[in-house]
Formats: C-alpha cells, sequence, structure tokens
C-alpha cells in the first residue's frame, strides 16, 4: 500500500514536468541547444565532459526538433537513426564528423525559418544559422585542417563573442507555436545542407592543393561560389529569350515518366468516341501501360468498378467527382510522381463526371420524348372520345323519325374517327415520322364542320381552297381549343363558340369564345409549360403549341378579356407540304 501510495506522486510529477516541457517555446529549446553545443565545441575540457554536453546538446536538439511531432510516437525504425546518430556524435571524436552535423543542422534550422511568418522567430532562427556558420567557419573547419591556427583574437571572439547570439535568441519574444513537419520547407533546407558541405570540402580542396592559408582560401571559395550562383540565378529566369532551368524543372517534374500532352490529347479522342462512363475510364486507364512506375490499380464508381494492371505493393488513392482511382507502384511514389498522379486523377474525375451529365442529359431527353409523344397521344384519344361521346348523345336523344339522318351521320363520322384512331396509334409504332400528313384546307373545313354540326359551333371561312394543311396539327390543336371552350358551357350555358379559318395572306386559325377569361398566371404560362388543369393533365395547350413551332405554326393568345377569348394558330410562313417546292 505504501509502494502504490508512492508510486502515484512520482507519475504525478512526471506527468506535470513533461506538461512544461510541452509548454517551453521552441526558441527556448533553440538557444539551450546552442549554448551545449558551443560548451562542448570550443571550451577545452576533459572528454567525459565534452561528451556529456553533446548528450545534453542532442537531446535538446530532440526537444526542438521540427521534424516529428512531440506527442507522436515515434517508430522502431525512426528509432534507430536517433540512436545512431547520437552514437556517433558523442562517440566519434573527429572535426569532420562535427562538421557534417553543422551543416545537417544549419540546414533544418534555414528550413525552419523559411516557414516563420513572425518577425521575432524568423530572427532567432537566422541568428542560429549565422552562429553555426560561424562556428563551422571559424573554428571547426580550420582544426580539420590540423596544420592551421588560429590567432588568439580570433579564438577569444569565437569562445566568448559568438555565445552572445544563443543568449540573444534565448531572450528573444518566444512564440509557443511550433513549426508543423508539413510546412517545413525540406528542399530549401535540403539544398543550404549541401552548399555547406561543398563549401567545407572546397576549402579542404584549395588549401590541399593551392598549399595557401585557410582565410585566403575560405575568401577564394566564396567568392567561387558566389559568382557560381549568380550565374545558376540568371539561368533559373534569364531575360535572354529563352525558358530557362526554373520552366525546364518544372515541365520535368509535370511530364516526368508520361508524355502528359499527349496523353491527355488521345484521352479526349477516346471520350468523343466512348459514350459510357465506365467504359471510358475502363479504356482510358488501360492506356497507361506505358507507365513504368505504376503496376496497377483499380477504380469504383456509383455505377461500376475494376482493375487494370497487377497488384502492387504500394498505393495511393485519389477520389474526384464520384470516381475513386487506386493507383499501385512497385516502389513509394516521389513527390514529383505523387502530383503527377493526382492530375491524372483529377483529369479522369472531370472527363467521367462530363460523361455521367452527357449520360444523364441523354436520359432525361429521351424521358422527355416519351412524356412529349404520351401527352399528345393521350390528348388524340381524348379528343376522339369526346367525338364519340357525341355521336353517343346525338344516337341517345334521336327518335324514330331521325334514323335515317342518324344514321347518315353515322356512315359520315365513323369512318373519320376510325382513320383518326388508326393515326393515333400509327404515332405511337413510329413517333418519328409524326406530322408529316398534309390535307386539303376545303376536305378538313367540311369534315371539321360535320364533326361540330351538333355542338353548336359557328363556322366563318374565306375563298377555302386545296391548300395543304398539315392534317395532324390542324386536328389536335383545333381539337383543343374546341374541348377546352365548349367545357365552359357546364357552367357558363350561354358561350358562343366560334371557328375562323383564313387561307391569305397566311394560313390563320382561330376559336374565340365569350366565356370567362383564363388567369393571368394560367395565360402567362400557357404555352410555355405545363399548367394545373381540373379536367386533364394539363398539358394540352403547351404540347399543342410545340407542335404548331415544329411544323412551322405558332400558337398564340392575342384576347383574353371576359366575353372574347381568342386562340389564333398562324402559319410563320406560308407553309409547303413536304416534296413540294
Amino acid at each position: 500500500m505504501t509502494e502504490r501510495t508512492e508510486t502515484v506522486p512520482r507519475l504525478t510529477w512526471l506527468t506535470s514536468l513533461a506538461t512544461y516541457f510541452t509548454r517551453v517555446a521552441p526558441g527556448r529549446w533553440l538557444a539551450l541547444m546552442l549554448m551545449t553545443l558551443h560548451a562542448a565545441v570550443v571550451f577545452d575540457a576533459d572528454m567525459t565532459v565534452t561528451r556529456a554536453f553533446l548528450l545534453a546538446h542532442y537531446g535538446l536538439f530532440l526537444l526542438w526538433q521540427p521534424l516529428v511531432r512531440s506527442e507522436a510516437r515515434i517508430e522502431p525504425r525512426l528509432a534507430f537513426p536517433v540512436f545512431a546518430m547520437a552514437a556517433l556524435l558523442v562517440l566519434v571524436d573527429s572535426t569532420w564528423v562535427m562538421a557534417l552535423w553543422l551543416a545537417i543542422l544549419a540546414g533544418l534550422v534555414g528550413a525552419v525559418a523559411a516557414s516563420q511568418n513572425e518577425r521575432a522567430p524568423r530572427l532567432g532562427y537566422l541568428l542560429a544559422l549565422a552562429y553555426l556558420l560561424a562556428l563551422l567557419l571559424a573554428w571547426v573547419l580550420p582544426q580539420s585542417l590540423g596544420r592551421t591556427s588560429l590567432p588568439d583574437e580570433l579564438q577569444a571572439v569565437v569562445r566568448y563573442g559568438l555565445l552572445l547570439l544563443p543568449l540573444a535568441i534565448l531572450f528573444l519574444p518566444a512564440s509557443r507555436q511550433r513549426s508543423a513537419s508539413s510546412t517545413l520547407d525540406f528542399i530549401y533546407g535540403l539544398m543550404l545542407s549541401l552548399l555547406i558541405m561543398v563549401m567545407a570540402l572546397s576549402v579542404f580542396a584549395v588549401v590541399a592543393v593551392a598549399k595557401v592559408s585557410y582565410a585566403w582560401a575560405l575568401v577564394q571559395t566564396l567568392l567561387g561560389m558566389a559568382a557560381l550562383l549568380l550565374a545558376l540565378s540568371w539561368l533559373w529566369n534569364p531575360r535572354a529569350g529563352f525558358a530557362g532551368l526554373g520552366q525546364v524543372t518544372s515541365r520535368y517534374l509535370l511530364s516526368v515518366g508520361l508524355p502528359f500532352e499527349g496523353w491527355a490529347q488521345r484521352l479526349a479522342t477516346l471520350a468523343e468516341r466512348e459514350r459510357d462512363p465506365e467504359s471510358f475510364v475502363r479504356d482510358a486507364l488501360a492506356d497507361l501501360h506505358e507507365l513504368t512506375w505504376i503496376r496497377g490499380g483499380r477504380w469504383q464508381a456509383a455505377r461500376g468498378e475494376g482493375s487494370f494492371g497487377e497488384p502492387a505493393e504500394h498505393a495511393v488513392s485519389h477520389a474526384f467527382h464520384g470516381l475513386t482511382l487506386t493507383w499501385q507502384s512497385p516502389r513509394p511514389l516521389t513527390p514529383a510522381l505523387a502530383l503527377h498522379v493526382r492530375l491524372l486523377s483529377q483529369l479522369l474525375g472531370y472527363f467521367y463526371a462530363a460523361k455521367v451529365r452527357e449520360q444523364t442529359l441523354r436520359e432525361q431527353a429521351y424521358s422527355q420524348a416519351i412524356h412529349d409523344t404520351g401527352a399528345r397521344l393521350t390528348h388524340d384519344v381524348k379528343n376522339i372520345l369526346q367525338s364519340m361521346k357525341t355521336l353517343l348523345a346525338a344516337a341517345d336523344t334521336s327518335t324514330p323519325d331521325d334514323s335515317e339522318r342518324l344514321l347518315a351521320l353515322m356512315k359520315r363520322q365513323l369512318p373519320q374517327l376510325a382513320t383518326r384512331l388508326s393515326q393515333t396509334v400509327d404515332k405511337l409504332k413510329q413517333p418519328a415520322e409524326m406530322d408529316v400528313a398534309y390535307i386539303a384546307a376545303q376536305a378538313w373545313w367540311t369534315a371539321l364542320q360535320t364533326r361540330y354540326e351538333h355542338d353548336d359551333v359557328q363556322f366563318f371561312a374565306e375563298a377555302v381552297d386545296d391548300t395543304p394543311l398539315p392534317q395532324d396539327l390542324f386536328d389536335s390543336v383545333v381539337d383543343n381549343l374546341l374541348t377546352n371552350a365548349l367545357r365552359k358551357r357546364q357552367s357558363q350555358p350561354d358561350v358562343a363558340v366560334e371557328v375562323r379559318l383564313t387561307l391569305s395572306p397566311l394560313v390563320r386559325l382561330t376559336v374565340t369564345d365569350s366565356g370567362g377569361a383564363a388567369p393571368e398566371h394560367v395565360a402567362r404560362n400557357l404555352f410555355l409549360s405545363p399548367v394545373a388543369s381540373d379536367f386533364g393533365l394539363g398539358v394540352g395547350l403547351y404540347q399543342a403549341a410545340r407542335q404548331a413551332a415544329r411544323s412551322g405554326f405558332r400558337l398564340e393568345l392575342p384576347d383574353n378579356q371576359a366575353g372574347q377569348v381568342t386562340f389564333m394558330l398562324q402559319a410563320k410562313d406560308s407553309p409547303q407540304p413536304e416534296g413540294k417546292s
């Protein structure tokens, strides 16, 4: 019981200490790290003391390092290089090992400095970079040459003066915000480390070959590297009429391993040829066999899935516009190849989404065509039924004395109804051949008067001749208009209905009734979209207007007032039947 009681305060103390360490700003750890490094490298002490300072320096480096977050669990494969570097730094007494460590440390500090946005932390990292470069050039590198001895004044400046830089970092305003590894500029840090290593090796080479002093070798090296960097900066973005290394590098990174423009052109050609979205994706991925760094993969969409190539160990997935692509490669993709795979996935996703929209529009157009055909045929059948009801009503109200007149009416009407019903069935079988039959105006006008001779409809015509009229259009429109006008008599018994046909100068058919006007919102949308109807689907006049437009006519409502409601079907120009000029 006593041991458990002692263990709990000990764990609480360790937790509090760990919490305190996490609250320390990274700049504080950086300053302490540089101070312990200064004590281990510059001050002449016993080897045991030097190794103790180096071990403390490496521990502070682990607390500061920006590569791995402090709350992350370190895997064994990452822990091995950490301990290997610590053993190399502490156990191997070599100035070249220290120079290598200073170059790596300067690269990390420079990378963190490039990702800082606040002024105070950036100043602290720039001071740390200046300290590391000064320590390398003024102390470690001269000692690595062996024969070079520093003047006493320079030794005093390095030993005591450089220590002011870590002290200045320690007292700068601290920022608790730790740089994430995702914002670390690794390329900048790598280039800086390599540049420092090249500079150190160049100084060693100049001293060994030219047998000059260290100071003169350092000046020559710095001047040569400055000239080289100046030339590279000019070649990176020149103004002499050619692209430069910057655009060449970018073009290589974007097209590495694949002629991107050629593949995009083949993809566009395939998109024009293939209509099915899933087949398009399958054929497009089958065209990627030239990629040596992609072994295979899988794709998945809402209406299908599949695979291409062969399975591999490493995989990366992207999802764009409902298309999920998994690319498999024999080895992990480099950042340039990963960006390239993302661009390919995004391009395929855009094409796939376009194909899905195209297919959806085709299905909607097909459904709309079925709806239009069904609606028109429904109204044709409805009008035929209305004519049949008129005949049945005449038969019910007839007397024996009217038998001969009724028989004559039946002989005239029933063949016409049979013909119209046969035409309706033919439209259902072959909807593409609708609206092609023409009839002489005189014959159509006589048949119309015969159909409605018992409905108290007044007919007026001017010089009716054999002008060809589209029979299906005129039958459908006049039946719709007369049915709607005669229906008003159910609530308004005294409604008068008249039909007027004019053939010159343009064909014009008007149907006028003396009933109530259509509501404003109904009249406004009557020919533009289906409207609410108490007697049908509300699409009769909408379909009639579309049918008229296809035949070169227009259906309008020129008068809409109580007592005079007029619908007009008028030709846009003189209609001519097919095959005639």
